[in-house]
């Protein structure tokens, strides 16, 4: 599985609690560029309606913008495939207060284009403040173990013969 593309912000802006894999129907064009990493997921969204998801505001550009027809979108609606007991489970979950889906990654499965899609809620600043802090911290803790293996190491190379 390769991650064709990727919202990169997502785990930083949003606190995950779960994720879907789904299909997703796309144009030949769209398909080509996609393989040629070429797409944006930031800012995207997912909702479900009649019985029915939708990927909203995901811009995938045409592979070819000479050769394609003047009326493509490249941020159109397109159709996330999922079975109903996922599609009833995306449903009630939309209409929690706090709540929003959105797409995740879309990756090679074989020779089908997927979409790792997360329900989510919105991080607030002091989270994400918390969020950077821990990070710097376990790079900092990776620093000091990394020059401790590496004094450790030059001293074991001098004792010996």
């Amino acid at each position: 599985m390769a991650n064709l593309i990727e919202h990169k912000k997502a785990h930083f802006d949003y606190e995950i609690l779960e994720q879907f894999e789904a299909g997703i129907q796309l144009f030949g064009t769209e398909v080509k560029s996609l393989r040629d990493h070429r797409g944006k997921l930031e800012g995207a969204h997912i909702t479900v309606r009649g019985g029915e998801a939708f990927l909203l505001n995901a811009e995938i550009p045409a592979y070819q913008p000479g050769n394609t027809s003047g009326d493509y979108e490249p941020k159109r609606n397109r159709r996330l495939l999922l079975t109903k007991k996922e599609l009833a489970e995306l449903a009630t979950q939309e209409e929690k207060a706090g709540l929003t889906i959105i797409p995740l990654s879309m990756y090679n499965k074989g020779r089908v284009i997927k979409v790792r899609i997360g329900v989510a809620r919105g991080k607030k600043k002091s989270d994400k403040r918390a969020s950077i802090m821990k990070r710097e911290h376990l790079r900092d803790i990776a620093r000091v173990v990394k020059s401790e293996v590496k004094r450790s190491v030059r001293t074991l190379r001098e004792k010996l013969p």
